[in-house]
């Protein structure tokens, strides 16, 4: 692995339980670099997932401690009950409660400015989108808008998947439901223009929470019914917005150390379905070794020209 530059930064995908992989690879970093998250990163900007270990890295978690969080208290976050079964009757399929106690015994009552004030300081930026303004929001610990709200309110907000979980003070969800799934291009901007970082001294690290594998065969397509279009629409929607983010930073980050990680998987994982621990961390290992092997993402090279 290439030697990190002098500032370093993180920014992780949402996803649901397949943080677990993304918690499994950043344990391999640290044992690899001998040192925790939380003294390599300087910035953390998560969505959804990537906003719990953002959070956690600010907070002082070590992604070993993180991933045995993820391990452990999945089944809980995404129990199965009768209103995960019949959530098409419900407004949604799985209470906050659960990751709400999780989140306050090991991140505490600390609001995003504690993340400001300590020593070293650490930037925690956490996307929320707020259905009553219609936008996404960029919740910051150095902003002062933002500085009063608990991490945890903010990092419940951004996990809030829209039928999964409820909205957040009645308006705030999934910060992924805008471009945001992967936030990889806010980071890079907040390097730049809030940090005022030089990005010739910066490594950005981009952390996927895996890829799905499409099927498709020519002329399936011609076959679908009406609600057969949702699940092929919105991957390539979600897929392309990731890649949008990955080429955003390629073109105006030139000088930046920007290293991009994903794998794909050989089926597909739903966000909520805690079988798939296991699996995922086998991910994990193999999002862990690309990390130590500088086996970037292929959507890197769409920008160079070497994949048509």
């Amino acid at each position: 692995m290439r030697p990190f530059r002098k500032n370093v930064a993180i920014s992780i995908d949402g996803g649901g339980i397949k943080g677990v992989m993304v918690t499994r690879a950043l344990a391999i970093l640290e044992d690899y670099l001998g040192k925790s998250v939380h003294d390599i990163f300087r910035l953390a900007a998560g969505t959804s997932t990537g906003a719990i270990i953002s959070a956690g890295i600010g907070a002082g978690l070590t992604a070993g401690q993180m991933h045995e969080l993820y391990c452990a208290l999945g089944s809980k976050v995404f129990q199965k009950t009768l209103r995960s079964r019949l959530w098409l009757l419900a407004r949604y399929r799985y209470p906050h409660w659960p990751l709400e106690k999780i989140l306050k015994k090991h991140i505490g009552d600390i609001t995003m400015g504690d993340f400001w004030t300590t020593d070293p300081i650490t930037d925690v930026v956490i996307t929320v989108f707020d259905l009553v303004a219609n936008r996404t929001r960029f919740v910051k610990s150095w902003k002062s808008k933002y500085a009063r709200w608990q991490v945890v309110t903010a990092v419940l907000a951004s996990s809030s998947i829209p039928t999964y979980f409820p909205a957040v003070r009645g308006r705030y969800v999934d910060g992924g439901v805008g471009s945001y799934a992967n936030p990889c291009y806010l980071a890079a901007y907040e390097v730049k223009f809030c940090l005022n970082w030089d990005p010739a001294e910066t490594t950005l690290i981009s952390l996927g929470t895996g890829r799905d594998p499409h099927n498709l065969k020519p002329g399936d397509a011609n076959k679908f019914w009406v609600w057969q279009w949702l699940s092929p629409v919105l991957g390539a929607f979600l897929q392309s917005a990731d890649d949008q983010q990955v080429r955003l930073v390629q073109t105006f980050f030139k000088e930046l150390d920007f290293r991009r990680f994903q794998v794909d998987f050989k089926e597909p994982i739903r966000a909520d379905d805690p079988s798939k621990i296991p699996e995922l961390t086998k991910y994990g290992d193999e999002l862990g070794r690309k990390i130590l092997n500088d086996e970037t993402d292929w959507a890197l090279d769409i920008q160079a020209g070497k994949v048509l």
